[in-house]
């Protein structure tokens, strides 16, 4: 037993025996447990059910053992009266979230579908979480599928940061009940395809692909380069959709300096299954762009050359493209000059500041200007966001000429460019989400954590559009290319705020998944 009359340290308090358990997990001893990847030194150990055996034998809580050499630290002389001290941990360091977002209480976050083709927010209705209500049937006429956007949280890359969840309990970090919680969700859900970042390797491999698989999903995987260990994935249900092409993009360019970051994107060309109809292919692209708010031209390069290559993907024989669908965290928030220049088309940069590309911060760092061009020529890619090829010499035509089928590979020529600031691109794109709540302007988030709650995370699709007035947000797609049928509702930073920000015990990554249902007029 521990002696009442030993001086406590700091602000100790003691606990019965039999209360240690609730204890461990219910005050602020759950923010001091040693976890992997937290801190080097825990002020005391880690509880678990599986110590509390009966040849349990209590670990030294000091650095010297010599403290505690009279104490007769001993299982039979654990009664059920016995009391043991335990810190009660308070976070005081520089950086720690203010008090009003610790501890909240527990409970789930109400998200529910909301039906794009009313135009009307108020006609809003809970649908089915399968893809069986009546907007999602297949015909002769039409193909209806519906895709997930999810950046379900590295475990090495929490554990490397985990000065970004002190707002959590420590157990809900561990990825054995953190990935029960993301499949469960994946299988609530039940999308026709799934774009997943910050897809750890081996877990991967041992966990994620083939539980998707039980599920009845193929699945390809592009890890990022340079040893980092995770990348993205896109799955989708062999039900639905056949494989036409898979193309990986490795945005780490040995030969162009500005490209040492080792992000990724995959690209997927799908053959929706459709009995007895010809249907075009369906472009599914996926990326996780750097993260780092100062570097807005790394940014930058690294989308022209995601959008390089699902126009060479998406090109059809015709000269037009495939309906695309491209997702991802996009580390950039709505309004941002990269955020429009997906959306537009069109970005003037001259006289960009560097920091302020993807619009994540606003202090002055970060406030060098945007060289032109941003990126070098030997990378290969126009300022129209396409592959560059050589100019094809006019010759007279001959039966050794070209082939049709090398034509059709051919991209789009382009002779060489004056130096320009303007990007371009070939794809009419917009947002599944209108990022702002109509009826009170705020701003909806796709990630929280211990500082900050934002939306980063994206579904654009293909689609001609036509501008509705109203309040922001108010555009839909109605014409062309695929048509949004339905969205899962977002919610505000005080909303999560309510259930302890994330992740949480039921919502096990600090992104909430973005999910879409889509029509294809055939």
């Amino acid at each position: 037993m521990l002696p009442y009359h030993q001086k406590s340290l700091g602000r100790d308090w003691t606990a019965p025996w039999e209360n240690l358990q609730r204890c461990c997990w219910n005050r602020h001893i759950s923010s001091c447990m040693r976890w992997p990847g937290h801190y080097s030194r825990a002020p005391y150990p880690y509880f678990s059910s599986r110590h509390f055996s009966l040849n349990w034998r209590p670990p030294c809580l000091f650095e010297s053992r010599t403290q505690f050499q009279y104490w007769n630290w001993r299982p039979d002389n654990l009664s059920q009266t016995s009391l043991i001290h335990l810190s009660s941990y308070i976070m005081n360091s520089e950086g720690d979230e203010p008090s009003s977002k610790r501890r909240k209480h527990q409970g789930t976050i109400k998200r529910h579908w909301e039906d794009v083709c009313n135009h009307n927010k108020e006609e809003t209705k809970i649908l089915g979480v399968k893809n069986d209500d009546p907007i999602c049937e297949d015909s002769e006429n039409k193909f209806d599928f519906s895709v997930m956007s999810y950046n379900i949280l590295s475990q090495d890359l929490l554990e490397d940061n985990s000065h970004l969840y002190k707002h959590c309990r420590r157990p809900v970090l561990h990825w054995s009940f953190r990935f029960p919680n993301i499949l469960k969700e994946i299988k609530h859900f039940d999308a026709d395809v799934l774009c997943l970042q910050e897809v750890q390797e081996d877990h991967y491999g041992t966990e994620i692909r083939p539980s998707l698989e039980s599920l009845g999903y193929h699945c390809e995987y592009k890890m990022r380069t340079g040893r980092k260990p995770d990348g993205c994935a896109i799955c989708f249900k062999h039900s639905k959709f056949s494989l036409l092409s898979v193309n990986p993009v490795e945005f780490y360019r040995r030969d162009v300096p500005l490209l040492d970051r080792d992000n990724v994107g995959l690209v997927l060309l799908l053959q929706p299954k459709i009995p007895s109809a010809a249907s075009p292919a369906i472009c599914v692209a996926n990326t996780h762009l750097l993260y780092n708010p100062r570097r807005g031209d790394i940014k930058l390069t690294q989308l022209a050359m995601l959008l390089a290559e699902i126009s060479s993907v998406a090109h059809q024989k015709d000269g037009s493209f495939c309906p695309i669908v491209m997702c991802g965290d996009f580390n950039s928030v709505p309004g941002s000059p990269l955020y429009s220049f997906i959306k537009e088309g069109k970005l003037n940069y001259e006289g960009l500041a560097i920091g302020k590309v993807s619009g994540q911060e606003q202090s002055s760092r970060g406030q060098r200007i945007l060289s032109i061009p941003i990126w070098p020529p030997n990378l290969g890619i126009s300022q129209n966001c396409v592959y560059e090829v050589q100019q094809v010499p006019k010759v007279e035509k001959t039966d050794s000429d070209l082939t049709q089928t090398q034509l059709d590979k051919t991209e789009v020529l382009v002779t060489a460019e004056k130096l320009s600031s303007k990007l371009q691109h070939h794809f009419s794109l917009s947002s599944v989400y209108s990022h702002y709540f109509p009826d009170t302007g705020i701003p909806e988030v796709t990630t929280c954590h211990s500082r900050s709650a934002i939306t980063v995370d994206y579904i654009f699709y293909s689609a001609e559009k036509e501008g509705v007035a109203g309040q922001p947000g108010a555009e839909v797609a109605l014409v062309g290319g695929l048509k949004l049928l339905a969205r899962l509702s977002l919610l505000t930073e005080q909303d999560l705020w309510t259930v302890n920000g994330l992740p949480n015990e039921n919502n096990s990554s600090d992104h909430l998944p973005l999910l879409a249902k889509f029509r294809l007029e055939l």
